[in-house]
């Protein structure tokens, strides 16, 4: 498959701002969202998500594994594939852990990839003086970028309450790059904190060019997208483990 792009999208973190307050917040409250946190190629990073065409659409399989189909053939309408497994995975959300939406694998460090701009979102994640700047925030002492993807939520998409703290992965906290511009609240696609057995929660809207931190262990969960929603929602996740 052929990425949109040939060169480069040169994306760049701004990491020049003062910790200090941020880090006190994300110690308070677990979470912090940063504004305004890519100083360059957001509108062409946004135009890549768009134009992209290599998506895979994932959910959780009800025996174990996932459900793998190209984004194409899961929207199309004349391919059966999405009434016969929406059923399954909708049930599967009922009593047990599950999800719904469209990724692209950011490449771990040293691994080979094809696409340009994937590459380079791997690179400004891994970069030691980024890592850095996030570990001031996190109060991991020596951060490293251990996992990530790019995702898209588009109708009906969905993922359910968890806390990140997989056995074994080391994970500390998790980031959040938001790239959906002009979203409503009422579309859902909502990253919202909450615990099992209680009624309160707190949600953030999707925004264009934020950073959400957020401890691991925290419970979160992303609510389902509306047939309303224009567009779908774009961010870029990961996770930060200590050395």
């Amino acid at each position: 498959m052929t990425a949109p792009f040939a060169p480069p999208i040169p994306l760049e973190l701004d990491i020049a701002r003062d910790p200090t307050a941020i880090a006190a917040q994300f110690a308070r409250d677990g979470h912090v969202r940063i504004p305004s946190v890519l100083s360059g190629g957001a509108p062409q990073l946004y135009r890549y998500l768009e134009t992209n065409r290599d998506w895979v659409q994932l959910a959780n399989k009800a025996g174990g594994g996932a459900h793998e189909m190209p984004w194409i053939k899961w929207t199309d309408p004349a391919d059966p594939a999405r009434a016969r497994l929406s059923p399954e995975i909708f049930a599967h959300a009922c009593d047990a852990f599950q999800y719904s939406y469209a990724a692209l694998r950011v490449p771990a460090a040293g691994e080979a990839c094809a696409d340009p701009v994937l590459c380079r979102i791997a690179a400004m994640v891994a970069d030691p003086a980024v890592l850095a700047w996030l570990g001031a925030i996190t109060g991991i002492a020596r951060p490293r970028f251990v996992d990530g993807q790019v995702t898209a939520y588009g109708e009906g998409d969905f993922l359910t309450g968890h806390d990140d703290d997989v056995h074994g992965s080391g994970r500390r906290a998790a980031f959040v790059l938001g790239m959906t511009p002009q979203w409503r609240m009422e579309w859902g696609g909502l990253l919202m904190f909450h615990e099992q057995g209680r009624v309160e929660f707190s949600g953030l809207c999707p925004q264009f060019n934020t950073l959400d931190l957020f401890a691991v262990p925290k419970y979160h969960s992303v609510s389902l997208v509306s047939p309303a929603a224009p567009r779908r929602r774009y961010a870029i996740t990961g996770w930060l483990a200590e050395s």
